[in-house]
């Protein structure tokens, strides 16, 4: 069977047999069980994964209770904020919402990866950029929507989630209460 990473990958560039073996080599996927965290408040990160499989959540924590920001799910890249020079320690933290299979990337590696293949710089651009459009999208979408808006809107883009992730986790990255969601969800049904 191919690695996943690189069927992935050849979608966007081809790879020589060097830079696949390379990839391979230094981008291990590991299955991670479900709970298990990958970044805590407060810790420098020291990796960023791409999910192959599962589903990651990001979540804060406000005054003890747990805000949701971001779900990652199949096909998107987890970049720590934290993840840069200055080494600034996260302010969130990531943890599997089920088990998952994600492509685990020492940041450490990164710049010698680029000077020897450059062409896992372009690839990384190409998911910086889809990234970014994907942030700018769903928060665009948050600050001018209404919670029924919402909802709605994650019905129609990314219905998965509802089936996956536990529903007070959807609320919160809704930004309304459990029973909120409970309310806007028997008004949708009538």
């Amino acid at each position: 069977m191919e690695n996943e990473l690189i069927q992935y990958v050849s979608r966007f560039i081809s790879l020589t047999e060097e830079e696949t073996k390379a990839l391979i080599e230094h981008n291990p996927i590991l299955t991670f069980n479900k709970g298990t965290i990958l970044l805590e408040e407060g810790e420098i990160a020291t990796k960023c994964w791409f999910v192959l499989k599962g589903c990651v959540r990001q979540y804060y924590l406000k005054d003890g209770d747990e805000k949701t920001t971001a779900f990652y799910t199949e096909e998107q890249a987890i970049v720590p904020s934290s993840a840069n020079e200055q080494q600034t320690p996260s302010k969130y933290y990531l943890s599997c919402v089920e088990e998952s299979r994600l492509v685990v990337t020492y940041l450490d590696r990164i710049p010698e990866m680029y000077e020897k293949f450059p062409k896992f710089e372009s690839i990384s651009l190409i998911l910086a950029g889809k990234m970014y459009e994907d942030a700018s999208e769903s928060f665009a979408s948050f600050i001018t929507s209404s919670p029924e808006e919402r909802y709605r809107n994650l019905l129609k883009t990314r219905p998965e989630l509802l089936q996956r992730v536990p529903q007070h986790q959807i609320a919160s990255y809704l930004g309304i209460t459990p029973e909120s969601l409970s309310r806007i969800r028997k008004r949708i049904s009538l």
